[in-house]
């Protein structure tokens, strides 16, 4: 509406972006001319081979869809087109497949341009008519590949019937021989056409166009045209809705009747228009669930009422003089009259002697039913056809229809019935048929309409209808003078603020700031119109948060607008379905009261109040957020005005505020469904009196509220999970607010008796079974002021603590332990650090040990349960407390800092940048960043900080998107060259190489290697490398988390040569320990991951020389026994691919004979038949044969 001349006609509810974006890029011209002349071009050559002719065909359809949105752009190019395909068509040495294909084309360039620009460009000369024919008798109807060529000559034949002759003189002498009688051309046509208005594909579009072209020509309607009417009615009697081949004949059927009645004339369809209306009536066509039958058939009713009515351009309507824009901006010298015509003729309109005939009545009302159709298309085409018939009526009867269209905006009507209501005024004050002596009556309808919502179960319906209404607001904007609407524009500017910063819905938003700029432009009348639109363009409105709070806030500025968008918000959208929306709107009254103190004051909240008792939850609700918004928002004025807040708040303002919590506790509104919503409005409403400072201090109200926090905080389990955790930061912030305003005595100390109960509650529910309690609870802790803390901290540091741990009974508490670091980290912020102070005031060298002991205690958690690694939630929030702690005592107490604690701060994060989830990773790389380039002087003890500062620059910190594993690995692996950091970091990376996420393990592998390359001539590097790995797998062994994951990457690094360095040595003790290790992982395991994956280092370990090969192929020959079928199979399979690999660890001949028995054995056979087999490998290789060893016991 904005950005064009012409809103566009399907649909009014269509938001404009797509236009926008599709003008941002636009084109300019047909840049594919040339490679589309060389495609058509080739089309002979490509015929024979299928994929080379789908793939002509995909790529210009693809060139093609790029002018979809601007299709104009093919205008030039489309005769040579078509040329080059219609030469392919006319050429009788061409084979059907290739004319065909021509057809597919010429269909895919018609799709973008459309068959009304096509049609013209088709040959149409008299020796046209009979070669088009005479393809119809090769073609199969129920052919459904070839449906473009039927489409395409049914065009093609309906623009050869627009020949200025008459079709008899085309058919010769009719009689070839005696008793024998051609088919007249005109009969053959008839034939085609009435043929493919019952076929199920597109031909049948084209076969209505025909049937239009051909119908009404002057020689063909004489003879034919009343047995072709009958022949539609009876196929439309005979069908059925109910059933598919129905559907599509009546679909035809009604097209070629709508067409034929659109170009006809009027003297020709008259005869038979009475007739069809009848038909029409009777196939009760509003009763189909069929959405285009039933606009087919609003169409042809309004063609057919079009036909009754003489065409004529009503005298007595409304015109508009001057159009200029630019006039309409300028400062009128002689008023708003100086350039108009007259709005109604004096003498009336001058038709008293026009019949109008009573078929009008049924079709006008056939009309205002479809403006009530459940969709939309349907809507509009009605909408579209109440406008032309009233163009033709006399100005008494229009207005009845004005009236039956007002009739449409009930309450007891359906949002339908309402937007095709809106539908059908934009038509009729865009034709002027709406004249302004009716404006008065439909101006409050439509004000009605821009805020038209209905709940229905979870949602609402009525956006249609306030896109609707815009569009109506817009359409009077062009069509009425500005002295028709000077009364009306106080209330339309309004409710277009309204619209354009308040409604829900984006496209709504948007259709109001465009109705708004139109008016803006157009009629010059609106207030402050200019700077309103600059800061409510089409992109602003977009936001629905910056509507809310920021554009809402400068429209306020104007005093025309500022009370009606306060009194919207109170009556609107305090109570409205959606949560977010009322918490928008309270949040936007609290800006609002700035610009409207008094009012806000001694209007606004007094009503707000009278709401929170209301029966309606959402009510209620709203208006406990707004009476806690808009109190705060007063005192916060009232503090800047310097004036006492008393100004604002009188006692009785005061006394409801203060009665809220005891009411809807008296009520029990706190239990039930709504209990949840209730209990987190009231903790907002906690925080903003407390913040407001509230004289509320030593009342009983504080226990009241103090009960309700600590009552939700307790009960968060039973509290729904998608509005947890709202509602538990909102019980924390309302309780951090209540204590430091009422627990504080005058002197700044802590209320002993309130400090000394509030600890030990919630010190004691930091034990409590249920999970969500401890989370309250130690958020609870972490939100204590100061002074409450003092003398209790390391009570507090304690109890959180205890939290974090681990028990067997509370394993999966995850969440808990996750709020219980945060808790420790907001304490120690909230403390401050101090070298000599005390261990129960602040954070000092005496408890600093044990807050990072615990920190990095809890680093190490990985539980996981049916919800995955929640673990992970768990260390993402030690690392951020590590941070925050850190950066901390580096920045005021940097002594506090050990060398050990520091390091271990920094690998253990390093660590975690190198595991195998994104989330984790790239939150443990923001943190080392973060440690390593801090603010202010450098953090001390920093291991390597020098070679840190290489490998990280600070440009690392913006530019690396560290949830990459692409780009954070490569990065990551550097790390592996400090010693400080190659054990916990090859920690993390034997997790993410032996890991299942194909991009984690495509990319930490080759880093892996990159980083291995780099050091395979570097012995001491390589034995250091080896010796961190080995103890890496002796810390971890037998923990699946860790040794099954190691246990693939040593399988890839032996594989890739890694230690090719080592193989030159007999026995290295590298390979001694490492496989010693390896017996000891897969010993009695029943794992058959773990056992799969030792299996393939024990392959991988033939390739060291000495006395640890002969043990290693011991070692596969007792799997090739194992009691699992699986890994027998399995090493089997191995071991035959190890020897393929490494052939020379065996003689050439007993290679042979050792593949053989290995191919030729079935291992997952009885364990006597494949230990045979195994004793015969064992004796082949050069190994003792395993000994069965008896159970203990068996005698």
């Amino acid at each position: 509406m904005a950005l064009g001349e012409e809103r566009a006609a399907g649909a009014p509810e269509d938001g404009a972006e797509d236009e926008v974006l599709a003008r941002g890029s636009a084109l300019e011209a047909f840049g594919e001319s040339a490679e589309t002349r060389a495609l058509l071009g080739r089309l002979r050559e490509v015929l024979g081979d299928r994929a080379a002719r789908e793939g002509a065909l995909e790529r210009f359809r693809v060139i093609m869809d790029k002018y979809q949105e601007q299709p104009h752009l093919l205008d030039p190019h489309l005769e040579w087109m078509m040329n080059l395909l219609l030469d392919i068509v006319q050429d009788k040495t061409s084979p059907a497949d290739l004319i065909h294909l021509a057809f597919k084309f010429l269909y895919i360039i018609t799709k973008v341009r459309g068959y009304k620009t096509f049609l013209r460009l088709f040959p149409h000369e008299v020796a046209n008519v009979q070669p088009v024919l005479d393809m119809f008798t090769n073609q199969n109807p129920r052919d459904h590949e070839t449906w473009e060529t039927r489409y395409m000559l049914l065009l093609w034949l309906s623009v050869t019937c627009l020949i200025p002759f008459d079709f008899s003189r085309l058919d010769g002498n009719l009689l070839t021989q005696p008793g024998q009688t051609r088919m007249s051309i005109m009969d053959r046509i008839l034939q085609i056409a009435e043929a493919y208005l019952v076929v199920s594909d597109k031909a049948r579009d084209a076969a209505a166009v025909l049937v239009s072209k051909f119908v009404t020509r002057p020689d063909v309607k004489q003879k034919k045209m009343a047995s072709f009417l009958d022949w539609s009615l009876h196929t439309l009697a005979r069908s059925s809705f109910q059933t598919i081949e129905g559907v599509i004949a009546m679909d035809g059927t009604l097209q070629a009747l709508a067409q034929i009645f659109k170009h006809g004339k009027r003297e020709d369809c008259l005869p038979y228009a009475a007739t069809v209306l009848r038909c029409l009536e009777g196939c009760n066509l509003p009763d189909s669930n069929q959405t285009l039958l039933r606009k087919l058939g609003v169409k042809l009713v309004q063609r057919l009422g079009l036909t009754f009515l003489k065409p004529r351009v009503a005298k007595w309507r409304y015109q508009r003089g001057c159009r200029s824009l630019a006039a309409n901006l300028q400062p009128r010298a002689q008023g708003p009259e100086g350039s108009q015509m007259p709005a109604e003729t004096a003498d009336g309109d001058g038709d008293g002697d026009y019949d109008v005939p009573e078929d009008v009545e049924s079709v006008i009302e056939q009309l205002l039913v479809g403006l009530k159709d459940q969709d939309t298309i349907v809507r509009w085409s009605a909408a579209k056809g109440i406008g032309r018939m009233a163009a033709r009526l006399p100005r008494e009867l229009a207005d009845d229809v004005v009236g039956s269209v007002l009739d449409c905006f009930s309450f007891q009507e359906t949002d339908n019935a309402w937007h095709g209501g809106c539908l059908a005024l934009a038509e009729l004050g865009r034709r002027g048929l709406l004249l302004p002596s009716r404006l008065e009556d439909v101006v409050p309808v439509i004000l009605k309409a821009l805020t038209y919502e209905e709940k229905r179960g979870s949602c609402s319906v009525g956006t249609n209808v306030r896109d609707a209404a815009c569009y109506v607001c817009w359409a009077f904007a062009r069509a009425y003078e500005p002295r028709e609407l000077q009364p009306f524009v106080a209330a339309i500017s309004s409710a277009l603020v309204i619209a354009t910063v308040f409604d829900r819905n984006i496209n709504c938003r948007r259709a109001a700031s465009a109705a708004f700029q139109e008016n803006v432009g157009r009629q010059g009348t609106f207030p402050h119109g200019i700077d309103i639109l600059t800061a409510a363009d089409y992109f602003a409105v977009g936001n629905r948060a910056n509507c809310f709070l920021v554009i809402s806030m400068f429209i306020a500025g104007f005093p025309e607008y500022t009370q009606p968008m306060i009194d919207h918000l109170v009556a609107m959208k305090i109570n409205h379905w959606d949560g977010v929306i009322r918490e928008l709107s309270a949040k936007a009254l609290h800006n609002l009261a700035q610009r409207a103190p008094e009012y806000s004051a001694t209007h606004v909240l007094p009503c707000l109040l009278s709401k929170t008792q209301s029966l309606d939850l959402h009510t209620r609700h709203g208006a406990v957020l707004a009476c806690a918004e808009l109190a705060r928002g007063l005192y916060r004025l009232a503090v800047q005005e310097d004036r006492p807040v008393a100004d604002y708040l009188d006692d009785a303002a005061v006394h409801g505020l203060k009665q809220i919590h005891q009411q809807l506790y008296d009520h029990q509104l706190y239990r039930g469904l709504g209990g949840e919503l209730m209990r987190q409005a009231v903790c907002i409403l906690i925080e903003n009196l407390s913040l407001s400072k509230m004289p509320f201090r030593g009342d009983v109200v504080i226990d009241g509220w103090q009960w309700l926090i600590d009552d939700t905080l307790r009960n968060l389990h039973l509290i729904s999970s998608h509005s947890r955790q709202q509602v538990k930061e909102a019980a924390v912030s309302a309780l951090a607010a209540l204590c430091r305003e009422y627990y504080v005595l005058d002197g700044g100390q802590a209320d002993p008796a309130r400090q000394e109960e509030l600890l030990r509650q919630y010190l004691a529910d930091l034990q409590s079974p249920e999970e969500m309690a401890r989370c309250g609870f130690s958020l609870a802790l972490g939100a204590l002021p100061r002074v409450l803390l003092q003398g209790r901290l390391q009570q507090v540091l304690a109890g959180l603590g205890a939290v974090t741990t681990i028990c067997p009974k509370d394993v999966s508490f995850a969440e808990s332990r996750r709020d219980a670091l945060k808790a420790i980290s907001r304490v120690c912020q909230t403390v401050g650090v101090r070298a000599g102070g005390a261990p129960d005031e602040v954070v000092c060298e005496e408890n600093v040990s044990q807050i990072y002991r615990t920190l990095l205690g809890c680093l190490r958690d990985y539980t996981t349960d049916s919800r995955g690694d929640v673990g992970a939630w768990v260390r993402e929030a030690a690392m951020t407390s590590l941070r925050d702690l850190t950066l901390l005592l580096g920045r005021e107490q940097p002594e506090l800092l050990e060398a050990s604690i520091c390091q271990q701060v920094m690998c253990c994060v390093a660590q975690q940048a190198s595991e195998k989830i994104d989330r984790v990773r790239a939150h443990a790389a923001r943190v080392f960043m973060t440690l390593l380039h801090c603010d202010g002087a450098p953090l001390p003890h920093v291991p390597h900080r020098g070679e840190l500062e290489e490998l990280f620059p600070r440009s690392d910190v913006a530019s690396v998107n560290w949830n990459a594993p692409s780009q954070a690995f490569p990065r990551i692996t550097r790390l592996l060259g400090l010693p400080a950091y190659r054990y916990h970091v090859l920690l993390g990376l034997a997790v993410s190489v032996g890991g299942l996420t194909e991009s984690t393990v495509r990319y930490s592998t080759q880093s892996l290697f990159e980083y291995m390359k780099g050091i395979q001539n570097d012995p001491q590097a390589l034995e250091g490398f080896g010796g961190t790995l080995l103890q890496l797998f002796e810390d971890n062994l037998l923990n699946d988390r860790v040794s099954v994951p190691l246990l693939k990457m040593l399988d890839q690094m032996l594989a890739n040569g890694c230690f090719d360095l080592f193989t030159a040595e007999q026995d290295h003790p590298f390979s001694v320990k490492l496989l010693a290790l390896c017996k000891e992982e897969t010993r009695k395991s029943k794992d058959v991951q773990k056992l799969r994956s030792g299996v393939a280092v024990f392959c991988g370990m033939v390739q060291f020389p000495g006395d640890v090969r002969r043990k290693v192929l011991l070692q596969l020959c007792l799997l090739l026994c194992h009691p699992f079928p699986v890994i027998r199979k399995s090493t089997a399979s191995q071991v035959y691919e190890m020897l393929l690999t490494y052939g020379d660890v065996l003689p050439d001949g007993v290679l042979e004979e050792v593949m053989a028995v290995l191919g030729a054995t079935a291992w997952d056979a009885e364990l006597p038949v494949v230990r045979a087999q195994r004793n015969r490998l064992c004796d082949l290789l050069g190994v003792p044969r395993p000994q069965l060893v008896p159970k203990p016991g068996t005698g």
